[in-house]
C-alpha cells in the first residue's frame, strides 16, 4: 500500500526502552517511493533503519513529543511548519514541511507535505532547462556595474564559483580579438538604442576556446533610460565541434539528419522540462486545476503549445495558455520567452493588456529570421471575491460549464502576438460560482480537416456539458475529452480544466 502513495509517508514501529519504559526510537517498517532522508535514501531504503538515523534533527522536538501523545491517546498530531534540511546534490535546502501522525494497532502512520511545493518544482524545472540547453544566466546593474551569475554561467566561463562575476565591461577581454568588434556594436545599440542584443563569439578559457550565444535584453526606467540587462549565455561548443567535424566529412546528408535528430531531442527534453506531465490535479488559488499536454502524431512531434497555472505572492492564479506558430526548437524558445515573461510582468503588477502589448512587443523584436506569432489566453484569478479576469491575442475563448450548460465566454478585443506592432487589448471579468468549469484549450482539441470551426467547437461544448451533467463525468476530464474529440491527433493539444468546487464538496 505504502509503494502507491503519491506523498512522502512512513510505517514506525515504536522501540521501547526496557528501562525507562518509553520510546527511544522508532524503526521504519514501510516507506512511500517518494520519503527521502537526510543522507538522500529513498523509498524502500529506508525500510528496517531508525527514525533517528534518518531523521536525526526531530529527536527532541515538538513532532517528537508529538508522536509519544499520538501512541500513548490515538489522538491524531498535525504539527505546523516544520523546519528541514532536505538532501540535494550540492548542499542541503532549508524547507518547511507540515507532518501528520495517526495510530494503527501499536504503531504510527507519519506523513508530510511541503509547503513550498510549487516553487520548488518551478526552480527544478528551471535548473533542468539551464543543465539540457547548456544555458546559463546574469543579470548586470547599468548604473552600480554590480553583475549576478547563475551557476551554470560559472561553468561556462570556466570560472570557480568562489570567482566574481565578469563585468559588463570586462566581457571584452575574454572576447576572440575578431569577435569583439561586432559584440561591441550590439552592445552600444543594447545600452544607447534598447535593441535586443542576439549574438554569437567565442571566448578564451583555461580548458581552450568555447563558442557561446549571447541573448540579452535591457530593461529601461519611467525615461527610457536602460538600468539593468538580463542576459542568457548558451554554451555552442559542442554544436560547433559536432558542425566543423560533419563539414570536413562532407557528407550534407548526414549533417542534415543529424541537426534535425539534435533539435527534435533538444525541443523534446526542453519541453519536458517547461511543460511537465501533470498524473495528478492540482489546487491554484481555490481552484481544482487538471492540466493535460499531448503531442501530434505527426510531423516533428515537438510544437509550440503551452500552458500555465500558478499561484502568485498575492494568492491569486495566473493560467495561461497559448500556442506558438510552428514547431521544432524555434517554436520551443519562443514558448519558453513568453511563459516566463508573461510570468514575470504579472507577479510586477502589469495589467493583463499591459501584458500582452509587451509580449507582442517581444516577438515584433524578434532577430531576422526567427520572428514568429502567437496566440494565448492570459486570465488571473482572484479567490477572495472570486473574480476571472482575461485577456486574449486572437486565442479561442474559453469555455464556462455553469449548471451543466456550456457557453463560450465573449471575447474582449485582442489580435495575435507578433502580426503587428499597431495593437491594443482589452479584458472582460467573469464572477466565478461554486461548481462551474472553465475549459481553456488549444486549436489541436476543435479543429478538423475540411471541417468549420464552429462545428468543433459545438462538439466540444456538447461534450463538456454532458460529462458535467453526468454523475462523476468530470473526473480525468481533459484526458476523456481529447480522446473522444482529436482521436488521429494531427495536431499537438494543451487543455486545461479548472473547478470552483461546490460549497461542502
Amino acid at each position: 500500500m505504502f509503494d502507491t502513495l503519491p506523498g512522502p509517508a512512513v510505517l514506525l514501529t515504536p522501540l521501547w526502552s526496557p528501562l525507562t519504559g518509553e520510546v527511544e526510537d522508532y524503526r521504519i517498517d514501510a516507506a512511500a517511493p517518494r520519503s527521502v532522508d537526510h543522507a538522500g535514501r529513498r523509498g524502500a531504503e529506508l525500510v528496517g533503519r531508525r527514525v533517528l538515523e534518518t531523521y536525526p534533527a526531530v529527536a527532541g522536538t515538538a513532532l517528537w513529543r508529538g508522536y509519544a501523545g499520538t501512541l500513548l491517546t490515538g489522538v491524531p498530531y498535525e504539527s505546523g511548519p516544520f523546519p528541514y534540511e532536505e538532501a540535494a546534490a550540492d548542499a542541503p535546502v532549508p524547507t518547511s514541511w507540515s507532518v501528520r501522525a495517526a495510530r494503527l494497532g501499536g504503531r504510527l502512520v507519519v506523513s508530510w507535505s511541503r509547503h513550498d511545493e510549487e516553487a520548488h518544482h518551478e526552480t527544478r524545472r528551471r535548473h533542468q532547462m539551464e543543465r539540457l540547453g547548456d544555458l546559463g544566466w546574469a543579470e548586470w546593474n547599468v548604473r552600480t556595474g554590480e553583475t549576478t551569475w547563475s551557476e551554470r554561467t560559472y561553468r561556462i566561463f570556466g570560472r570557480a564559483p568562489q570567482d566574481t562575476p565578469l563585468t559588463w565591461a570586462e566581457l571584452p577581454d575574454h572576447v576572440v580579438r575578431q569577435d569583439v568588434p561586432r559584440l561591441a556594436e550590439a552592445t552600444r545599440r543594447l545600452l544607447r538604442e534598447g535593441r535586443p542584443l542576439d549574438r554569437t563569439f567565442r571566448i578564451r578559457t583555461a580548458s581552450g576556446v568555447r563558442h557561446l550565444r549571447l541573448v540579452a535584453e535591457p530593461v529601461t526606467d519611467a525615461e527610457g533610460a536602460t538600468v539593468e540587462v538580463h542576459a542568457l549565455y548558451q554554451d555552442l561548443t559542442a554544436l560547433r565541434q559536432a558542425e566543423q567535424a560533419l563539414l570536413q566529412s562532407e557528407r550534407e546528408v548526414l549533417v542534415q539528419q543529424g541537426l534535425l535528430e539534435a533539435e527534435r531531442s533538444l525541443a523534446t527534453r526542453l519541453q519536458q522540462a517547461l511543460l511537465p506531465r501533470q498524473d495528478r490535479t492540482l489546487t491554484v488559488a481555490g481552484l481544482r486545476t487538471e492540466v493535460f499536454y499531448l503531442p501530434s502524431q505527426a510531423g516533428l512531434n515537438v510544437g509550440g503549445d503551452w500552458y500555465s497555472a500558478i499561484e502568485l505572492p498575492d494568492g491569486s492564479g495566473l493560467f495561461v495558455i497559448g500556442d506558438v506558430a510552428g514547431h521544432g526548437i524555434d517554436a520551443v524558445a519562443t514558448m519558453a520567452q513568453l511563459r516566463f515573461t508573461a510570468k514575470g510582468m504579472i507577479v510586477t503588477g502589469s495589467p493583463l493588456p499591459d501584458a500582452l502589448v509587451r509580449l507582442n512587443a517581444l516577438l515584433m523584436h524578434a532577430p531576422e529570421g526567427r520572428h514568429s506569432t502567437a496566440t494565448l489566453v492570459l486570465a488571473r484569478y482572484r479567490p477572495w471575491d472570486r473574480t476571472w479576469t482575461w485577456a486574449h491575442a486572437g486565442h479561442l475563448p474559453p469555455l464556462l460549464v455553469r449548471g451543466g450548460e456550456a457557453r463560450y465566454l465573449t471575447p474582449p478585443p485582442g489580435i495575435m502576438l507578433g502580426a503587428t506592432a499597431d495593437c491594443s487589448y482589452e479584458e472582460q471579468r467573469l464572477t466565478v460560482a461554486p461548481g462551474d468549469h472553465l475549459l481553456l484549450y488549444t486549436d489541436g482539441l476543435v479543429e478538423r480537416p475540411g471541417e468549420d470551426l464552429a462545428a468543433g467547437l459545438d462538439r466540444l461544448a456538447r461534450r463538456a456539458g454532458g460529462a458535467v451533467r453526468a454523475a462523476g463525468g468530470v473526473e480525468r476530464l481533459a484526458v476523456r475529452l481529447t480522446e473522444a474529440l482529436s482521436p488521429s491527433r494531427r495536431d499537438d493539444i494543451c487543455l486545461l480544466h479548472l473547478t470552483l468546487p461546490a460549497e461542502g464538496v
